[in-house]
Parts: structure tokens; sequence; C-alpha cells
């Protein structure tokens, strides 16, 4: 409880000092930024687009935007013309306009004219608050199977301390909700592997959070699969009558509000490239002295295909080779002119929605590692014991593998087996996804502070500590190389405590020394 207390407070006490560079509002990168612009939006102005404000000017410093975001993307809305909107999934940013909208209410604060009052109070409410149940629930499950007092300290204080969750707790993420659904989607299912209960309120629980940890984070739609079969194995009735009904809950409002916010069931990151192929007509598109002739052609295709284009039309270029733009300024249509290896030219629909005149990803002002790390092999490598290394960051988690080893090894029981071969299969596949990701998706997070995008593994590899550290508390000398261990990677979370939204240490100190 100590350990539980003390790293509350901490998070809770960071919360109020977190302010951006300008210290206009306590937003700290465009990633969090992107997120408070869709709830300011929804309460504020009732829509999800979030162009009416992401370009305010500071009101004493006219060159700063606090508000601005990297993180968005461009399409036409429902009122038939071009908005911006966040690139997030709208689902977590719905959920906290309605604490922020009672706020607004009861007090009348808003976003625009009190950002620090109204971010730190959500924060509080929806990153402190639920890091301190994921903290006592991790401690419940520590003292029910750890089997030494040592061990079960050890591990509350890597669980505490150690790891990357408290570094994001004092920012809006969707990384510390999806690691805390995983734990409740364990801890309301341990009855039934007990076999002590079978109520099917556990199974709708375990359903609802284990879908919306799939919810925000993509590839832990591997664990709601995978959890859900061992389930269905284990109690095919009550899975299909609540797992199931529990997991769609959260798949309706998923995919509702990505309806509602844009008009498409696909998310934002699903709009990457060319839609569908709407004419074709023989023609090149690299000569600009036919400008002329290629729009009226274009225009013509068009028509035959049932599309009216005005005289407004104009041809525009693409960063990218062997591509034009047509776009159409009265109904703000935007159609792609792709040249073909037959000679003709497609005129497809424009469904790049992170293509449009001054964003951040097709220009040449990003970053180092926004552009991607071309070999896999070197990926790999600074994914688990490089820059961003799972293991050189927060090597405490070399201790998890020896307690899987010995969990599947010594057999304790059934559940505990079970649990070591699911979370490292579970491992397994989620790494090599992100392995083989293509170039752009290969850029470690982005800026931030470790490899973010498995802190969502945080309880299932904490929990894998239990009996290595049992194990090691016999040993002196062990010890002292366990507290070594978590002493590194205590210092590696605290890095990030002013702001998580930086690069590791290990990654400044190569660059800075290369």
């Amino acid at each position: 409880m100590v350990l539980i207390l003390t790293s509350v407070s901490v998070n809770a006490g960071r919360v109020f000092v977190m302010q951006s560079r300008d210290t206009y509002t306590p937003m700290l990168s465009a990633n969090d930024r992107s997120r408070w612009c869709t709830v300011r939006s929804l309460v504020d102005h009732g829509t999800y687009a979030i162009d009416a404000f992401v370009n305010e000017r500071h009101p004493e410093k006219r060159n700063r935007r606090p508000w601005h975001t990297i993180d968005m993307v461009q399409h036409r809305g429902a009122d038939g013309r071009q908005h911006l909107y966040s690139s997030k999934p709208p689902l977590l940013a719905t959920l906290l306009a309605g604490p922020y909208w009672c706020l607004q209410t009861l007090t009348g604060a808003n976003l625009k004219d009190n950002p620090f009052l109204v971010i730190r109070s959500l924060l509080l409410l929806c990153h402190v608050a639920p890091l301190g149940l994921y903290f006592i629930l991790l401690a419940r499950i520590s003292e029910q199977y750890g089997t030494t007092h040592w061990g079960r300290i050890l591990v509350m204080a890597c669980a505490t301390w150690g790891t990357f969750l408290t570094t994001f707790a004092a920012t809006l993420n969707n990384h510390l909700p999806a690691a805390i659904s995983v734990l409740l989607a364990l801890w309301v299912t341990l009855p039934v592997w007990q076999g002590k209960h079978r109520a099917t309120w556990r199974f709708a629980a375990a359903g609802l959070f284990a879908a919306f940890a799939a919810a925000n984070e993509l590839p832990a739609l591997s664990f709601l699969a995978i959890f859900g079969g061992i389930l269905f194995l284990h109690s095919p009735k009550q899975t299909c009558g609540g797992f199931l009904p529990g997991a769609a809950i959260v798949t309706v409002a998923f995919f509702g509000t990505n309806f509602l916010a844009h008009g498409s069931w696909r998310p934002p990151y699903a709009h990457r490239s060319d839609g569908a192929s709407l004419a074709i007509f023989p023609g090149h598109l690299t000569d600009p002295e036919s400008d002329g002739d290629l729009l009226e052609q274009s225009r013509r295709a068009l028509n035959h295909a049932g599309l009216e284009i005005s005289q407004q039309a104009e041809l525009r270029p693409s960063h990218r080779p062997g591509r034009r733009e047509l776009y159409d300024a009265q109904s703000q249509r935007r159609f792609a002119l792709v040249a073909t290896v037959s000679g003709n030219i497609q005129i497809r629909d424009w469904d790049n929605w992170y293509d449009y005149p001054g964003s951040y990803w097709n220009s040449e002002k990003r970053s180092r590692i926004d552009l991607g790390e071309p070999s896999r092999s070197i990926y790999a490598l600074h994914v688990l014991i490089g820059h961003h290394g799972l293991l050189s960051l927060t090597p405490i988690w070399l201790l998890s593998l020896y307690g899987v080893w010995r969990w599947l090894r010594e057999r304790p029981t059934n559940l505990l087996r079970g649990f070591a071969a699911f979370t490292t299969t579970l491992t397994l596949v989620c790494l090599v996804f992100y392995l083989a990701r293509p170039l752009p998706d290969r850029n470690y997070g982005g800026v931030a502070c470790a490899f973010r995008w498995m802190f969502w593994f945080t309880p299932l590899w904490t929990l894998c500590l239990l009996p290595a550290t049992d194990a090691i508390e016999r040993s002196s000398w062990r010890r002292w190389g366990v507290y070594l261990l978590l002493a590194i990677s205590v210092g590696s979370a605290s890095y990030g405590f002013a702001n998580p939204w930086r690069h590791p240490w290990l990654y400044a100190w190569f660059w800075q020394n290369s």
C-alpha cells in the first residue's frame, strides 16, 4: 500500500505541474493535443471536425498555435466541405467528452478559457484514479500467486515505479487505458479459471474490457481473440451469452463513433491509399502545357461516369510520382489522376486522408524517426535491445522471461502454465506484427520515451515476474542483480516524467555521441 500510495500521489502531482513549452496549456505533444481537440470540438462545437480552432494563435505569442497538431487528417464532412479531424480513433475522446460536459455544466469551465483546470481534472479522473485501481488489483493477484514476501514486494515496486505506464499517466494517451483493460479482463475471470464462479456477468465484463483494450490498441485484437477462444473452450455457453455481447458493446461503440465522426466505418489510419476507380482515358501526366486538355478530358470522363465537375476545378501537383490531383473548389471533391502502365490515366476517388495541403506526413519537415527505419533487422535490434529496446530500457522484463520459463517447466498449476503460454504466444504474435510493418510504420512509435506500442503488455509481463522473484529470493547476490535491473527500469521510466513525449535516454545518448 505504501508503494501504491506513493506512486499514485507522485503521478497526481505530475498532473498539476505539466505544461506545454508555451505554458498556455498542459498538453505536451501533437498526440495528446489531437485527442483533446476532439473532446473540445464535441462539447463546445457539437462536431468531430477540429479545424475551427486547430490554428488558433496564442493571445500573446502570435507565432504559437497551442491547439495545433500533426496527428490529423482531412476529408469531406457531412456538409460536403473539407474539414480537419483527429487521426485518432474517436471512441476514447467521445468517452472523455462526457465528464468534460459535466464539468462545464457544473462549473462553467471550458477547454478554451480554462485548459489547466479542465485537462488536469479529467486526467486525475480518467488516468490517475484508474491507475490506482490497477495497482490494487495487481497487488491482490501478487498476494495470491506469489509465494515469498520479498518477491511480492519486488513485483509491486516494479509495477508502481519501473514501467512506462506511470510515465504516461500525466498525459492523455490510449496505452494506459488499454493496459488497465487487459488487467481488468484477467481479474474478473480469475474465479472462472479457479473453478469458483461461472457467473455470466464475469464473462460479459471480460468481453467488455478485452474489447476496450483492442479499441485502444489495434494489435490487442489478438488478446481479444485468443482470450475469448480460451474462455469458449472453458465455458461455451457463458462465452456466447456473456463475453460476446460484452465485446459487441465496445465494437458497436468503436465503429459507431467512427461513422459519426468520419462518415466511414473504417478508422482514419485505414484511409491511406486511393479510393475506387471512377474513370479511365488515354493520356499522359507529364506535359504541363497540356493541363488544359487534361482537365477537359478528366471532366468529360467523370461526366460520363455520372459525376459533374464545375468550371472551378483545377489540377494540382502531387508529391508522389506518376500522379496529379484534380480538385473541384465548388464541391470540394478531390480525385487522384494516376498514370497506368498501359499509357492511360485512371481517375480514382481521393481516399488518402493523410495527403492534404500542409500535411506534416508529406512534408520535408518530418523528423528523422518519422521517416521509418529502412532495415527490418536493425529495427528489430533497436526494438528489443537498442535505443528503444524493451529489454534495454526496462531490463526487469528479463526476469519475466525467466518467470515464463519457470512456469512452463515446473507446471505449478494448469492455470499458471496456461497463463505463461498465453503471454508468450501473444507477445511473439504482436512483436512479429510490429516488426513486419511497412517502412512508414517502422518508426518506434514516433517521439516517445519508449516503444509505446507494447505498453499494453505491461500487466501480463508484470505477473510473469512472480515465479522469477520467488526463485531469486533465496540468493543474496541474485537479489542484488535484480535491484540493478529494477534501478535501470525505474530510471528509464522516470526519465520521461517531465514529458513522456520525448526520445528515450538511450536514443538521445546514441545520437549525441554519434
